[in-house]
């Protein structure tokens, strides 16, 4: 079943053509690899998506539902969230609370709730806590709970990231560039993460640069240059295609 679509999705800043007439798909339960050389476009699709930004003129569909010009907020809600490319964390609060304030816009508690602690915000607290808990041991990070996030390495940051954004219980998730400046070690425990996310139910739309990750955990690559899909289609052929070689790892052919 078709969970996002794009038809001629477009974005203009002043006279510099970001994003041009492009058209994808996304599947539920697929890992989807949306990659390119820098300045192809690929966060600015994604800003599209999630309403950061608005289209110039094209349309975005998620569960059959046009979005263009809803909130971020609102986008979250139906259930698509992303993770950013530079990590985006509240540094002196523990691993626990940040994955707690990822359940905010769930939560329905408003600033009078707030103050006055009523009822319903203590059981929405607690459950906030027993999913977190959840997540925590899903993520290999129950060891880290406790921890300032600025403390954690870099690769458990970005781990931290992802795990903020499933306290949003997305059936969309985002990732922006997750394995940027990993070692190996850290990769592959991410890579493993990722795949398991997916079967937990979870769709997944990836931008990232490091290729061989890519090909490895991604079902279909969609290719982007100068903002324009050039190439589509399974890794193994995607990498093969000559305008993919030349534009994406400049090698002339």
């Amino acid at each position: 079943m078709m969970l996002l679509e794009s038809r001629g999705l477009t974005k203009r800043f002043g006279g510099i053509l970001a994003v041009n007439e492009l058209d994808f798909h996304l599947e539920e339960g697929e890992i989807l690899g949306l990659i390119g050389p820098n300045g192809a476009g690929k966060t600015t699709v994604f800003n599209m998506i999630t309403g950061t930004l608005r289209p110039t003129h094209g349309d975005m569909f998620f569960r059959g539902t046009r979005i263009n010009g809803f909130k971020p907020s609102k986008i979250a809600q139906l259930g698509a969230v992303r993770t950013f490319q530079l990590t985006n964390l509240f540094s002196d609060m523990t691993v626990t609370d940040n994955i707690i304030l990822g359940t905010h816009h769930k939560s329905g508690i408003g600033l009078w709730g707030a103050l006055l602690w009523t009822k319903h915000v203590r059981k929405r607290q607690m459950d906030a806590v027993s999913e977190a808990s959840k997540i925590l041991e899903f993520m290999d990070l129950t060891t880290q709970k406790d921890m300032l996030a600025k403390n954690l390495p870099h690769g458990q940051q970005r781990c931290l990231e992802v795990s903020i954004a499933l306290a949003a219980e997305p059936s969309l998730l985002l990732l922006d560039e997750p394995l940027q400046g990993m070692n190996q070690e850290e990769v592959s425990d991410m890579l493993a993460r990722i795949s398991r996310i997916r079967s937990e139910g979870k769709t997944i739309l990836l931008v990232e640069h490091n290729m061989k990750a890519v090909t490895s955990i991604c079902d279909r690559i969609v290719v982007l240059n100068f903002g324009e899909k050039i190439a589509e289609g399974r890794p193994q052929d995607v990498m093969q295609n000559p305008e993919v070689i030349e534009a994406y790892l400049g090698v002339e052919t």
